[in-house]
């Protein structure tokens, strides 16, 4: 129930620029007719435009809907009909507006959009040598650029943090057992003062390219027990310098962005696992934290779908 002057006038505004797009459709969208459609072509109408009832930001978008989705129930009690879940149901749909209330207490994490992953994947993948016209990749990257794009392969293909990358040992990658000869399938990640020791599974993808790496740090005898050395004798990768290599990756291959850094590769490899149904427990044990910390994730992911 409305108690201030300023919340009734608010909602006011807001219903009389949703009605008034209902009524300028062709037919005339009704409280019978609407349907999930609707809401998001008038959603869609809407973006770009700064307007007095501010429907298009996450917060007001879920006040509107709420609001329309009041209305809907209180027509159906008027004339004993089901009420319509059409503006439930686009709630549900839009994670950023379902969870505009909790934004900034919990906020949601930058990931890679699908096509991103796709783009960044492909790109990645061109460090190894392949049959046909890319056979000539290895001579034509420094082993340092061939690292690079194999420790940021392994933040998107492992969910690995920076320092993870840079603590990595020759004894993290397990081959044996896998169903690829020589192939890594999982990692060992040495822990730290902020997680545990743990193990974690290698994307197929992502274990190609350390295969490659691993035969390209031993031709090149590259000494020292790191997996992913600043120099050929073995010095340890240092956070300045393994920070921009990644960003340099990440400009190259067309994701670069301000937001959320190499995180986001970290990000993409926990929601990808969640979207393909791997139980939140497992993923956390994968990543090297709390279960309770996965509910930033389910924000995102509120269900399993499917993901090529």
């Amino acid at each position: 129930m409305l108690r201030r002057d300023g919340s009734i006038s608010v909602y006011q505004d807001m219903w009389a620029a949703f009605s008034a797009w209902c009524l300028a459709q062709s037919p005339v969208v009704t409280l019978s007719s609407l349907g999930l459609a609707d809401l998001h072509a008038f959603q869609a109408a809407r973006f770009g435009r700064k307007t007095s009832d501010l429907s298009l930001t996450p917060r007001y978008a879920l006040r509107l809907m709420r609001l329309i989705d009041r209305v809907l129930r209180h027509h159906a009690a008027q004339i004993d009909a089901a009420p319509n879940p059409s503006a439930a149901d686009w709630i549900a749909s839009n994670p950023m507006v379902r969870y505009a209330d909790s934004a900034q207490a919990d906020p949601l994490p930058e990931y890679l959009s699908t096509a991103e992953a796709r783009q960044l994947i492909a790109f990645l993948s061109e460090a190894r040598p392949r049959p046909g016209s890319r056979r000539d990749a290895r001579a034509a990257l420094t082993w340092q650029e061939v690292r690079n794009r194999v420790s940021v392969a392994l933040q998107l293909g492992v969910g690995l943090t920076p320092g993870d990358v840079r603590a990595l040992t020759l004894d993290s990658p397990v081959s044996q057992g896998g169903r690829v000869r020589e192939r890594p399938w999982k990692l060992h990640v040495p822990g730290d003062g902020n997680s545990p020791a743990r193990e974690a599974p290698v994307a197929p993808w992502a274990a190609e390219l350390l295969r490659h790496w691993l035969v390209v740090r031993s031709e090149l005898a590259i000494a020292g027990a790191f997996l992913f050395p600043s120099t050929r004798t073995g010095k340890q990768w240092q956070k300045p310098s393994q920070y921009e290599c990644a960003r340099r990756v990440l400009e190259e291959a067309g994701v670069d962005s301000q937001e959320g850094g190499s995180f986001r590769l970290r990000h993409t490899f926990a929601i990808r696992q969640l979207r393909r149904g791997s139980p939140p427990e497992q993923v956390a044990r994968w990543l090297g934290i709390e279960a309770v910390k996965m509910k930033r994730y389910e924000h995102v992911v509120p269900r399993p779908v499917e993901v090529v």
